[in-house]
């Protein structure tokens, strides 16, 4: 596999904390990566690095050959970083497939116009329904956002991310505050996902990361300490130890 993103070197600071410490990742086309590493790692810090809300104070991010580092968020989504996040950032006041709509409208430059034509868009709804039916929501496309569930309003998350079309998808603990069916249910959803999109997974559930994941980065004090498959990472004795004392 060719590789999709690329970070050599990356440092953050805030003050006198080394939030993420000289990190080098690569991200290979059609891999699903997964992001593991004790509480207060630098794991948020990294995915905020990647998408462009934080400005790195070293080194660089390149993605399908092309230097990054200074873009701004929208610009990387524009081309194909498409990030959801641990705590759901939805549309209050707007249906299921309306939140949906509005992240292709953003995609398309056309966010800018008055809502109730676009509602009348049916290239854009149907478009928003495909992304719907992707992660198991059709059924609850014309709902208003607040009704659904907290396993649900992850589903959908997904499904705005989707309808950026990414080439490369960040996903910040998809399964957190989940119980365990919607947690089984999310797995499966990602599963299917898997080989369609390149995805880089922030996540503690170990389940979920050695059942989904190509390849396993461990981040510790804001150095990835090892990056290796799924099993070489459970016969690690370095990131045994760095998970002793942790909650998990």
């Amino acid at each position: 596999m060719s590789s999709l993103l690329t970070v050599q070197g990356l440092q953050k600071r805030f003050g006198g904390l080394v939030a993420t410490d000289d990190v080098s990742l690569e991200i290979k086309t059609g891999e699903y990566h997964a992001l593991i590493g004790p509480n207060g790692a630098g794991k948020t810090t990294l995915m905020g690095l990647l998408v462009g809300e934080l400005r790195p104070d070293a080194g660089t991010i390149q993605f399908q050959g092309n230097d990054i580092t200074s873009l701004a968020v929208h610009q990387r989504s524009l081309q194909g970083i498409a990030r959801s996040y641990q705590i759901t950032q939805l549309l209050k006041g707007f249906s299921v497939l309306e939140n949906v709509m509005m992240m292709i409208l953003a995609r398309t430059g056309s966010a800018w116009q008055v809502f109730k034509p676009v509602r009348q868009n049916q290239a854009v709804s149907d478009e928003a329904m495909t992304a719907l039916q992707q992660v198991g929501l059709s059924q609850r496309a014309h709902d208003d956002v607040m009704a659904l569930a907290h396993g649900e309003h992850r589903q959908l998350e997904l499904a705005m991310a989707l309808a950026m079309k990414p080439t490369l998808l960040l996903l910040d603990e998809p399964l957190a505050g989940m119980s365990r069916s919607e947690s089984q249910q999310m797995i499966a959803l990602l599963q299917e996902l898997k080989g369609q999109y390149s995805i880089l997974m922030v996540e503690h559930d170990m389940e979920a990361v050695f059942q989904l994941a190509d390849r396993i980065s461990v981040l510790v004090y804001g150095r990835i300490i090892a990056c290796d498959s799924p099993q070489a990472i459970r016969q690690n004795d370095a990131v045994s130890r760095a998970y002793l004392g942790d909650e998990e």
